[in-house]
């Protein structure tokens, strides 16, 4: 099975070209620049290495957030576009999910976190039991200092320490270091989203019969982006956004 992963969720974007567990290719990028510029060349890129074409791939595994409305609606709108062009499944994958997955085996409770701005985060709070994969809880967003003390009560609870990763880290390490010294954060090479990752989750996701149409498939928001929010203050109609 060949999958086409995107990671475009939020500050980092990613695509991997993946076939039966093998990562073929894979180009990410954290250099501030949009991911309307680099998404769709490295997507190229990825089948230019390798010599493989985009009509061989059987889906299109997609970080479907939460995360940066921008990033999300790019990430998502490329994907749509190229499986309505291939005919192909896409896979929607949880963002902060395909983040942990990266560290596959890991003793630690792990705790993604991305921005979400206005002193919160978008976390969640995973581990892995030998190679079962648990989501003790899904996405949300909220303030940094609320998530650092439910991990650390979890962790106790699960007698687990804390191991941070995510390009939230960018924003909000020194924090976390000072204020949660026994916690882990993951080296440089980790912290990131890796669009390998999300394929390799989407793999095991579709093998659950949890893909869906390019028309089907919507990103994970978790809340209005500002622009919306300043609409529905001044009174005014917030239009619905559709991919």
């Amino acid at each position: 099975m060949m999958i086409l992963a995107i990671e475009s969720a939020s500050l980092t974007a990613s695509a991997a070209l993946v076939e039966s567990g093998r990562v073929l290719s894979e180009c990410t990028a954290n250099d501030g620049r949009t991911h309307s510029e680099t998404l769709l060349p490295m997507i190229s890129e990825c089948f230019r290495m390798t010599g493989r074409k985009a009509s061989e791939i059987d889906a299109l595994a997609v970080s479907m957030g939460p995360g940066s409305f921008t990033g999300l609606r790019i990430g998502a709108s490329t994907a749509k576009g190229l499986a309505f062009a291939l005919d192909k499944p896409v896979i929607p994958v949880p963002t902060l999910d395909a983040a942990a997955y990266n560290f596959f085996g890991s003793e630690y409770l792990l705790v993604p976190i991305l921005d979400a701005r206005r002193q919160e985060v978008y976390t969640a709070l995973c581990e892995f039991r030998g190679e079962e994969f648990i989501v003790h809880e899904e996405a949300a967003a909220r303030p940094l200092r609320e998530q650092m003390e439910r991990a650390k009560q979890l962790g106790e609870l699960l007698r687990k320490k804390c191991l941070f990763l995510g390009d939230g880290l960018i924003v909000h390490e020194d924090t976390i270091r000072r204020e949660m010294p026994e916690a882990v954060i993951a080296p440089p090479h980790m912290k990131i989203q890796r669009a390998a990752s999300v394929a390799a989750l989407g793999e095991k996701l579709f093998r659950e019969g949890k893909s869906v149409s390019a028309l089907e498939f919507l990103p994970l928001y978790l809340r209005e982006s500002q622009a919306e929010q300043d609409r529905r203050r001044r009174g005014l109609p917030v239009p619905e956004v559709e991919l």
